[in-house]
């Protein structure tokens, strides 16, 4: 029988994963983090945390079924940005999301929710986006009452946008941005996106797609001069071709580290906002944050 207050989170050692694990503790949630390194775990939230770190590989389908049985609640926030060997878009987004849904219907478990992102689609040339969309139909095949939670492009400490973001704006006086900087977008606080996930689970009747967006929508171009502004950096900014971005990409894909990936360059192309048709932030009451007061509250904290 499951426990009413015991979830279990896949990719909880990642960015928005571990912030989800924390909301949930707070909540008063047992939580089981499963994930392929769970030695990291106590590196992460501490040796005295009372979280259960368990081996779980998203393609093992023992790993996977052991990971949720007797589980209320299940989250998938693993996410893969750089294809390496047999670690595809396909298979994790689609494949490993498929295989944890699947089985936390088979277990009993109550409420699924599944990270995508806003913009996922099923017909899409990209193989990211495209990635996220037939992730989001075979979930929900699999688990029918699943919620899917659809972020903006998050920010927040040790991010892969912002914090990069502004060290090239400090050591280049000439910024090279994405086309015209034109594309527009709305940055969620990684937070909030996390206290979105849990008020979700915890919903009498969750809706079936939540699309998460900050308070405010900016160009490129405005982003990188407000974030500028909040470091008292004043830019240069030069427009660069998306053809030239991607071809930069594909070389810097062979690093270990890559800079910049070609699925950044695929969703910086198309605009990032949260549609007004889509539930959101304000209906699990909550007040995004804006980049500027979060960069403000870290200044002071």
């Amino acid at each position: 029988m499951a426990d009413p207050r015991k979830v279990t989170v896949f990719g909880g050692t990642g960015f928005l994963g571990r912030r989800v694990v924390r909301c949930l503790l707070e909540q008063g949630f047992a939580v089981r983090v499963a994930s392929r390194h769970p030695e990291r775990g106590p590196e992460i939230f501490g040796s005295a945390s009372p979280l259960a770190f368990v081996r779980a590989d998203v393609n093992d389908n023992d790993a996977v079924a052991a990971a949720v049985a007797g589980a209320f609640a299940v989250v998938n926030a693993v996410s893969l940005y750089v294809e390496q060997g047999t670690l595809t878009f396909h298979s994790m987004h689609v494949e490993a999301a498929a295989r944890a849904a699947g089985h936390a219907r088979a277990s009993g478990v109550e409420r699924l929710a599944h990270v995508s992102g806003i913009g996922a689609d099923a017909a899409s040339e990209s193989a990211y986006i495209r990635s996220r969309g037939r992730g989001e139909t075979a979930v929900t095949r699999e688990f029918p009452g699943a919620t899917i939670i659809r972020p903006a492009v998050m920010f927040g400490p040790d991010d892969a946008f912002l914090t990069p973001l502004v060290k090239l704006l400090r050591r280049f006086p000439v910024f090279p941005m994405f086309g015209r900087g034109q594309t527009r977008l709305q940055p969620a606080f990684v937070e909030d996106v996390a206290e979105a996930v849990v008020r979700a689970l915890q919903a009498p009747k969750a809706e079936a797609i939540y699309e998460l967006g900050g308070p405010r929508i900016y160009t490129y171009e405005e982003l990188l001069r407000s974030v500028g502004e909040q470091h008292g950096i004043r830019p240069v900014l030069m427009p660069v071709p998306f053809q030239a971005w991607n071809a930069l990409s594909f070389f810097a894909e062979m690093l270990p580290h890559p800079p910049v990936t070609r699925n950044q360059i695929e969703l910086m192309e198309i605009d990032n906002v949260a549609s007004s048709a889509r539930p959101g932030f304000r209906d699990l009451d909550i007040a995004p944050r804006s980049i500027e007061a979060v960069i403000a509250a870290m200044r002071h904290g």
